[in-house]
């Protein structure tokens, strides 16, 4: 039986919350495989040591805020989840304010929105939303969580996973790599945009797209980065 863990929110630290908040973004990415996450997934993510990873397990897991199987990997429990979604709320306000009202780029917000975030308070975090609108999305199409920690249900596949000849939209963007936006966002792929998969090459190869009125192609390793649903009538 999981433990739901009974440390107070007040006593996480700033690490432990943005160790939660990668802990709950891998799990999403890799939902259709795993329920696990990886440590040296974690430790990529955070660009960490592998050390200093399972010192921070180890706590976490103590406190009641995830599961380590061995030779498996990790996963959150529910209060592990709560809290992930409560920062992740911080930081996509956050991101949202930094290009919805100073103006900066999608590929330049979620590394200022990581040190803005781990120490914002709910009152200002309210307040940002406010001033970029109230946002139900971060600029990379990711759901905001509301004050409480809850979050919509996600319905979208990877573009990899697609059908083909199919009207779709792009509803988010899973990578946070400054010359990856650029370039997505120099293809149109941004989102919020119709596009159809006219053709995918076996073995992972090129994916041939249509995106309103213009043709583009691109590879498999940025496609599984990509994610969509079936557009609307």
């Amino acid at each position: 039986m999981e433990n739901s863990g009974k440390t107070r929110t007040d006593e996480l630290s700033e690490t432990m919350r943005t160790y939660l908040a990668a802990i709950y973004r891998l799990d999403d990415q890799e939902r259709e495989d795993n329920i696990y996450v990886s440590t040296s997934a974690l430790a990529d993510m955070l660009d960490v040591s592998a050390p200093a990873v399972n010192r921070m397990v180890t706590k976490l897991r103590e406190a009641g805020y995830l599961v380590h199987e061995p030779y498996q990997g990790i996963h959150l429990t529910e209060s592990g989840v709560r809290e992930a979604l409560l920062q992740l709320r911080r930081h996509r306000i956050v991101e949202a304010f930094l290009v919805n009202v100073m103006g900066f780029g999608w590929h330049e917000v979620h590394d200022e929105a990581n040190r803005m975030s781990q120490k914002l308070s709910d009152v200002m975090a309210q307040r940002m939303a406010e001033m970029a609108g109230n946002p139900t999305m971060c600029p990379h199409g990711e759901p905001i969580p509301d004050a409480e920690g809850n979050i919509p249900p996600i319905d979208d596949v990877l573009l990899s996973d697609s059908p083909l000849k199919t009207p779709l939209v792009l509803t988010r963007v899973l990578t946070r790599e400054r010359d990856r936006l650029e370039y997505l966002e120099a293809l149109g792929l941004v989102p919020g945009t119709s596009l159809e998969v006219l053709n995918m090459a076996p073995f992972h190869g090129p994916i041939q797209l249509r995106v309103g009125k213009e043709y583009r192609i691109i590879g498999h390793n940025l496609a599984v980065m990509i994610r969509v649903k079936p557009e609307e009538p």
